[in-house]
């Protein structure tokens, strides 16, 4: 039987942790057997959108490009992780109503945080003025209302953070208990009562068996 794939869409600032994350779930996704996809903003975004500009109309055509790419790849069995700021509500609830199996994990962190171990200075230069419409800074971020997951970096490890996100994909059917005893080397048991926004409590997190790491430095 074909397996079905999934998008996970990780939304978040610039630095709070979307491609360790991505990359993270990526690794002990193809521990399985899964096919996947990390589509990341800052790897696509030549072939995508090279030509635009920063305006909040080219940062909604850059979701919806991403949105289209994702339910594409979902269709046809991938498992798809999105690692895009994605800051406004609007465009990211149209990519959850294109794509059937969706499911939005808002990676938060306080922007004191973000800016204190940002390595690029971009942080630095926005406040400064140097750079003009900077996400979190001169442009609003506007955070999910109701995601599926959140996960807190600033005080939660990729493990811990992806540990919730699987028993969401298991709550939400997208993944098998057999396929996270796997990942995981425990068993985790779906709650039925699980809806959008509000999945099932995982247990504490297990250590999850070796995978390659994803390259230091690579946040987002």
């Amino acid at each position: 039987m074909a397996q079905e794939g999934f998008t996970v869409w990780l939304t978040g600032m610039l630095g709070a942790g979307k491609t360790t994350l991505a990359d993270y779930i990526a690794a002990r996704l193809r521990q399985v057997g899964r096919k996947v996809e990390v589509l990341d903003e800052d790897e696509v975004g030549d072939a995508l959108w090279g030509e635009i500009e920063d305006t909040k109309e080219d940062r909604i055509l850059v979701t919806r490009r991403l949105g289209v790419v994702a339910d594409m790849l979902t269709r046809n069995g991938v498992c798809t992780l999105v690692a895009a700021t994605s800051p406004y509500k609007g465009a990211r609830e149209e990519n959850r109503r294109l794509i059937q199996r969706y499911l939005e994990v808002y990676v938060n962190c306080p922007t004191d945080d973000l800016i204190k171990r940002d390595s690029t200075g971009k942080y630095k230069k926005a406040l400064a003025g140097e750079i003009p419409n900077f996400v979190g800074i001169t442009e609003p971020y506007e955070p999910p209302s109701s995601p599926e997951v959140t996960v807190q970096t600033n005080i939660e490890q990729a493990e811990a953070g992806a540990l919730k996100i699987f028993q969401a994909l298991l709550d939400l059917a997208h993944m098998t208990g057999e396929e996270l005893k796997v990942i995981t080397g425990t068993k985790m048991k779906a709650n039925p009562k699980a809806k959008k926004g509000k999945p099932g409590k995982p247990a504490k997190a297990p250590k999850a068996k070796p995978a390659k790491a994803p390259k230091k430095g690579k946040k987002k």
